[in-house]
């Protein structure tokens, strides 16, 4: 592995070698590698020309589009460091994040709602790019995107290297205090690297991409597949799952990459079998815990497709773990083997190595393990032990070093002297007919500390037995972990990624029905 190659050069290699082949895909046209490469090349020389120094901060306030692509991968190309920021996020949260990153360029839409909002309350505000057509903000005040690429400027300053900075990308689902993760270039290019051989991507692949970009996920797809030559066709939304799943028969797609809460509203929303999927080879999952019942399901429905099961942070670039698709039956539950160039073990309290099936906390080392937390040094020394990630997730090992996952470490509900980990009581519920979604947190309780309590989302048109779904836990489940509250809910409260805010739901209170 090349550690001073960066993502900018992966991007270049594709172009030299398929330039006519379309990289991204939008509802009304097709982009070629030659013609992005171009756009990249002329957001790099503008943004150098008008002063970017390298390590500056430019963010992104951009719904999926071409312009993303091009504008991300022209910052990387002249030397600044990316900072993608959900774009359906109000204007309070950008500022926040705005102004802990230090950005000082901004690309936006045009047609956010919140851009004149926030550029109000900044105060110096950032060299801003407009993106998209729009009567409502003058284009003579900041520059407009495509004027930008009208001028076609070429960088006039050398690439950065792969030990440069290259984003920061604030968790998912931060709350109060931003956490902004810092990776380099040679980060990304390694584990973009491993995902590209594991799923055995190349030129003649594409993918409909719902995820969004500024979530470590799905810029994770973006560089895979613009390394790999592939072609990504962008999606607005899962609004509307059929149309999600016509897409993906119209574009021939070869892969789709999803969180668990996808491929849940698929499968309840759509009859899969009513349409012809033949192309689709692979689909990916990470972003949190599936359950054995929705693998089931998924491979019931997909019976010709490779279903990779994966498991990473954003503070490791993407990917930690995966499931080779032919072990899926006989590791049903876990999340896989360490990707190339990762190593991982499970530690006890003591940072001693827990022995196979000893549950203890997951660390990870490897090329790919962030440079640390953005002016967080605090955060820092928790979570890096020398070349080691601290992942705050729990877990076991079995013989073979396949990691199974039993929760967050934060997440554990603490109950009398039991320490209870949701996912158990999760894939039991699970198992019910009928349950779409559930989750389960811990509530306060004045006896027990915490008690156990289930939110669940019912499947269309279902009606669930809330004491049916309470006998079939308490036959399942030792007894402190069957759940004292279970909570019928229309959605679950999620993060744009599709991760689900837990502690939304603790704060939600006292539970409307106790089973």
């Amino acid at each position: 592995m090349n550690s001073s190659s960066t993502i900018v050069d992966s991007l270049r290699r594709s172009v030299e070698r398929h330039p006519e082949n379309c990289a991204v895909s939008q509802v009304g046209w097709d982009l070629s590698y030659s013609e992005l490469w171009a756009q990249v090349m002329g957001v790099a020389g503008h943004l150098q020309r008008q002063g970017l120094a390298c390590g500056d901060r430019v963010a992104l306030v951009l719904k999926n589009s071409t312009a993303y692509v091009a504008a991300y991968y022209g910052i990387l190309a002249a030397g600044g460091i990316v900072v993608p920021l959900n774009a359906s996020a109000k204007s309070p949260e950008l500022a926040r994040w705005l102004q802990h990153s230090g950005a000082t360029w901004l690309f936006i839409d045009r047609d956010n709602d919140q851009s004149q909002v926030l550029l109000d309350g900044l105060n110096p505000r950032p060299y801003t790019v407009w993106v998209g057509a729009s009567a409502s903000t003058p284009s003579d005040v900041w520059p407009d995107f495509d004027a930008i690429l009208s001028a076609a400027e070429m960088p006039v300053r050398p690439a950065p290297l792969g030990r440069d900075l290259a984003s920061i990308l604030y968790t998912s689902g931060t709350t109060g205090q931003p956490k902004g993760v810092l990776l380099r270039h040679a980060n990304l290019v390694s584990n973009t690297n491993a995902i590209v051989g594991f799923l055995g991507l190349g030129c003649n692949d594409s993918s409909v991409a719902v995820l969004p970009f500024h979530y470590s996920y799905g810029n994770s797809v973006l560089n895979t597949h613009l390394t790999a030559g592939a072609r990504i066709s962008l999606a607005d939304n899962l609004v509307y799952p059929h149309l999600l799943v016509q897409r993906l028969v119209d574009e021939r797609a070869t892969g789709f990459a999803g969180v668990a809460a996808t491929f849940s509203l698929l499968l309840s929303r759509v009859s899969l079998a009513d349409h012809d999927l033949s192309s689709l080879r692979y689909i990916t999952q990470a972003g949190g815990s599936m359950s054995p019942t929705l693998t089931q399901q998924l491979m019931t429905a997909l019976p010709q497709c490779k279903i990779f099961v994966m498991y990473g942070q954003t503070e490791a670039s993407a990917r930690l773990c995966y499931l080779p698709p032919d072990r899926l039956h006989e590791k049903m539950g876990s999340v896989g083997i360490a990707v190339q160039y990762v190593r991982i073990e499970v530690r006890r309290e003591n940072g001693s190595e827990a022995n196979d099936g000893e549950i203890g906390e997951v660390w990870a080392r490897g090329p790919n393990v962030m440079a640390g937390y953005w002016r967080d040094p605090v955060a820092t020394a928790a979570t890096l032990q020398g070349e080691w990630l601290k992942t705050g997730d729990s877990g076991y090992q079995d013989p073979e070093g396949y990691l199974y996952l039993v929760g967050r470490r934060s997440d554990i509900i603490k109950a009398g002297a039991h320490r209870i980990h949701p996912a158990d009581i999760e894939r039991v519920i699970a198992e019910v007919p009928g349950v779409e979604e559930v989750v389960v947190v811990g509530v306060d309780d004045e006896i027990l500390g915490q008690a156990v309590k289930a939110f669940l989302v019912a499947s269309p048109g279902v009606t669930l037995d809330l004491m049916g779904i309470r006998a079939h836990a308490r036959r399942q489940l030792s007894s402190h972990k069957v759940p004292k509250y279970l909570e019928l809910v229309a959605s679950l409260p999620k993060t744009s990624s599709g991760k689900v805010r837990r502690s939304e739901l603790i704060n939600m209170g006292a539970p409307k029905h106790e089973a």
